[in-house]
C-alpha cells in the first residue's frame, strides 16, 4: 500500500494553507465572522483543513468585487479573454497533480480512476471555452431595406455558481467557464463537503485574470448560499445538487425574475438488448454505474434493464469485474475505488441498501471489499450492490441513492421496456445497448432523457451539451449552446436607413 502521508503530502500542506479563507477580489480573506468549519478526510475520519463558514456579509463582499470588476471584463475583447482563459487553462494544467491529491483528500475519490482525470477535465473545459470566446456572436435580420437590423450577446453581469460535491471541480468548469468567456464575473458557492480544492483552482486562476473576475465562497446553503441566489445584483444562478434545493433555487430566482440553470439529479436506464455484445455491455455497465466514483453520479446508470435470455450472464460477469476491483487509499495509484464522501451520506446509502434487501424475492450482490488496514477503520466505504429481484417501481429503483447501488431488471418485450425506462420522475441520461441500428435508432428517439447514448457510457465532456428534462433539471452544460443561451442576453438593434 502507498504511503498516504508521502503520496499526499503537498496536498496536505497546501490543505492546511488554504484553510479558513475565502478568494474575494483577487486575494484570500477570512470569513466576516471569523468563523470556519471542518474539512474531514472521508477515508480515515481526520481532519484535513477548514473552510471559512461563509454568511450575508462574505456574499455581500463578494458580488461587490464581482460587479467591480465586472464592467472592465465585459469591455475587453471576446479573444482577448479567450485567450486569458486558455492561460488558465495552462496553469491549472501545470499543477493538476496537486489539485488532484488535494481533491482526493477531501473526497475519498481515488486519485488515478477519479480525482486526476478530473483535475484534467478542469483544465481540458477552460481551453474549450478559451476558444469559443470569439463565437460570441449576433445576426442580421432581413427585417426591412429602410432599416439595419441586427442582434448582439451581451453578458448578463455577476452569475452564481454553486456547486455539489461529487464532481465539485468539473461542474465548476462546466458553470465558470462559459460564464467567463461570455463577460460575466463570478462568486462561487463551493460544496461544504468540498472546499478547498475549488479554492485552489480559483487562487490559481487569479494569477491570471484581473481581481474580482473570478471569486469563491465556502459556508452552507441556507447561510452562504440562500444570500447568493437572493442577492439583487446578482443575475443568474447556475446550480448542481438535490431536487429539493434545485425548487428552493428556481422559487427565489423568480421572484428576482433571473434565470436559472439546475442540473438536479438522475436515476438512469441501461437497456442491454439481447442481440448486444455482452463484453462492451458489461464494461459500459462498470463505467456507467460509476462505481469508481461510488455511484455518487447524476448520469449512473442505477437501473439496468437487461433481456431476460443474457441477465444470469450479464450479472455473473459484472460482479466478477467489480470484485477485481480494489477499494482503499484513495491516494494509492493501485486504488480503484474510494469512499462516500460524507458520514449523512454513508448513511443515506446503508439506509437504501437495507431498504432493499426487505424487497420479496431480492437477491444481493456485495462486491468488492472493503480495506482491512486499520488507518482506514473510520473510513466511510462501501461495498458496492447489485440488486435482482427489485421491480421498478420499488423505491430503491424509483429514487436517487447517490452510492454504488443498481438494480438489473429483465425484460423480454421491447416496447415494454421502453415504458419501464421512461416511467420515472428523472430524464437526464440513458442507454441503449444492441447490435442493431434500427432499435438503436428507434431507441434514442423514445428514450426520455437529455443524454442518450448507444453502446457506450461515456461521463460529460467539454463541447458534448449536457442537461436532462422533468426533474432532472432545465438548461444545458458544456456546450457552446450553454454559452450563448445561458450566460448572455440577446439584444436586438434596429437603425433606420431611411
Amino acid at each position: 500500500m502507498a504511503d498516504t502521508l508521502h503520496t499526499g503530502k503537498a496536498a496536505a500542506g497546501l490543505a492546511r494553507r488554504l484553510s479558513g479563507n475565502h478568494f474575494i477580489g483577487g486575494r484570500l480573506v477570512a470569513a466576516a465572522s471569523g468563523e470556519t468549519f471542518p474539512v474531514v478526510n472521508p477515508a480515515t475520519g481526520l481532519e484535513i483543513g477548514r473552510a471559512a463558514n461563509g454568511t450575508g456579509a462574505d456574499v455581500n463582499a463578494a458580488v461587490d468585487a464581482a460587479v467591480k470588476a465586472q464592467k472592465e471584463w465585459a469591455r475587453m475583447p471576446a479573444r482577448a479573454r479567450g485567450k486569458l482563459l486558455n492561460e488558465c487553462a495552462a496553469r491549472l494544467q501545470e499543477q493538476a497533480e496537486e489539485i488532484a491529491q488535494l481533491l482526493a483528500l477531501e473526497t475519498g475519490k481515488a486519485i488515478r480512476t477519479e480525482s486526476r482525470p478530473e483535475a484534467m477535465v478542469v483544465a481540458d473545459c477552460f481551453t474549450f471555452y478559451g476558444g469559443l470566446a470569439g463565437e460570441l456572436k449576433g445576426e442580421t435580420i432581413p427585417f426591412s431595406p429602410t432599416m439595419m437590423t441586427l442582434t448582439q450577446r451581451e453578458p448578463i453581469g455577476v452569475v452564481g455558481a454553486i456547486l455539489p460535491w461529487n464532481a465539485p471541480l468539473m461542474l465548476m468548469a462546466f458553470k465558470i467557464a462559459p460564464a467567463l468567456a461570455a463577460g460575466n464575473a463570478v462568486v462561487v458557492k463551493s460544496a461544504e463537503e468540498a472546499p478547498l480544492a475549488a479554492l485552489r483552482i480559483i487562487e490559481i486562476m487569479n494569477q491570471v485574470l484581473p481581481p474580482g473576475v473570478a471569486n469563491i465562497l465556502s459556508g452552507f446553503g441556507p447561510e452562504c448560499g440562500a444570500p447568493l441566489v437572493e442577492h439583487p445584483k446578482v443575475g443568474k444562478i447556475t446550480f448542481t445538487g438535490s431536487v429539493e434545493t434545485g425548487r428552493h433555487i428556481a422559487r427565489a430566482a423568480a421572484e428576482k425574475l433571473i434565470p436559472v440553470t439546475l442540473e438536479l439529479g438522475g436515476k438512469s436506464p441501461m437497456i442491454v438488448m439481447d442481440d448486444a455484445d455482452l463484453d462492451k455491455a458489461v464494461a459500459g455497465a462498470v463505467a456507467g454505474m460509476r462505481f469508481t466514483r461510488q455511484g455518487q453520479s447524476c448520469t449512473a446508470a442505477s437501473r439496468m434493464f437487461v433481456h431476460e435470455s443474457i441477465v444470469d450472464a450479464f450479472v455473473d460477469k459484472v460482479a466478477e469485474k467489480v470484485n477485481a476491483m480494489k477499494m482503499g487509499d484513495p491516494l494509492d495509484e493501485a486504488t480503484d475505488i474510494g469512499t462516500i464522501i460524507s458520514p449523512g451520506q454513508f448513511e443515506r446509502v446503508h439506509s437504501y441498501i437495507k431498504m432493499g434487501e426487505q424487497a420479496p424475492g431480492v437477491r444481493i450482490h456485495r462486491l468488492s471489499s472493503v480495506p482491512d488496514d486499520p488507518q482506514f477503520k473510520k473510513g466511510l466505504f462501501v461495498q458496492p450492490v447489485i440488486f435482482t429481484g427489485i421491480a421498478n417501481d420499488h423505491r430503491v429503483a424509483r429514487e436517487e441513492i447517490f452510492g454504488p447501488v443498481t438494480c438489473v431488471i429483465p425484460f423480454t418485450d421491447y416496447e415494454d421496456v421502453i415504458e419501464q425506462a421512461n416511467d420515472s420522475d428523472f430524464g437526464l441520461a440513458a442507454t441503449i445497448w444492441t447490435r442493431s441500428l434500427k432499435v438503436a435508432m428507434d431507441a434514442t428517439q423514445r428514450l426520455q432523457a437529455g443524454l442518450v447514448q448507444v453502446n457506450q457510457n461515456i461521463v460529460a465532456q467539454p463541447g458534448l451539451s449536457y442537461g436532462g428534462i422533468k426533474q432532472s433539471g432545465l438548461g444545458k452544460e458544456a456546450s457552446l449552446e450553454a454559452m450563448l443561451e445561458h450566460f448572455t442576453h440577446k439584444k436586438t438593434i434596429i437603425i433606420n436607413l431611411d
